[in-house]
């Protein structure tokens, strides 16, 4: 192979980090540094994470060129989320609820991440009613599945739409991927319970397009540790090797 091939061979395989859950500029400063390709910020207002308009602009003031924004929403209203995204002047958009792909449609301006909850015993069905949708709807606008870990009901009875910082069923994850249950799809974005002490295996176990990870590189809830994420994307890049 000659050597720009295998140059492109390489950065095609390299796997992407997303850094979710961005509360202040500091920390997309962080992650900036350490060499994230993307960072997240939450507009859920029940999510412990969100933040105002203003912090948002605080961020994205901080962020250096060729850093990713994506805006995070939960089964949010088009409109609503519409206008977060022109004011902040966002072309990413992560889907965090059970956003049907009518939605995703509608937001063909954008480019989207919609995240689905890795059930083992339902994710394969959910996949297949996504590629018939894609097929039926032209959604070339959908370029990822944030493959999270499902979340058990709450005590009155619904289902958390935040990440819940266990651990994906990942080897579950592979036994689909290798029986071609993502065959057709877009590309897979592994999420769950990671960390700078398990991202490696799942690396090498799923080689995913990308990982994102927001817990799992906190001093507290919602102040992300530099060292952290440094060594998580580190992790990142060691398993993927040369």
């Amino acid at each position: 192979m000659d050597i720009t091939r295998r140059t492109i061979n390489n950065a095609l395989m390299r796997v992407r980090v997303k850094i979710c859950g961005i509360t202040r500029p500091e920390d997309a400063l962080a992650a900036a540094r350490a060499g994230a390709d993307a960072i997240g910020m939450v507009f859920y207002p029940r999510a412990r994470r969100c933040i105002s308009l203003d912090n948002a602009r605080q961020i994205l003031r901080a962020l250096p060129a060729f850093i990713t924004p994506v805006a995070l929403f939960v089964d949010q209203d088009l409109h609503e989320i519409t206008t977060i995204a022109h004011d902040l002047g966002i072309r990413h958009i992560q889907l965090h609820g059970h956003e049907p792909p009518s939605t995703v449609a509608a937001l063909r301006n954008f480019t989207i991440l919609k995240a689905l909850r890795a059930d083992p015993a339902a994710l394969r069905a959910e996949l297949d009613d996504w590629r018939e949708a894609a097929a039926a709807l032209d959604l070339r606008n959908l370029q990822g599945f944030v493959l999270e870990t499902p979340a058990p009901p709450s005590a009155d009875g619904s289902t958390a739409m935040g990440g819940t910082g266990l651990e994906n069923n990942f080897e579950a994850i592979a036994a689909l991927q290798s029986a071609g249950a993502f065959a057709g799809l877009p590309p897979i974005i592994a999420a769950g319970g990671l960390r700078p002490e398990n991202v490696g295996r799942v690396v090498e176990l799923l080689h995913p397009w990308a990982v994102d990870v927001s817990s799992g590189v906190e001093l507290e809830y919602g102040n992300k540790s530099a060292a952290k994420i440094e060594q998580f994307i580190n992790e990142v890049a060691w398993a993927t090797g040369p």
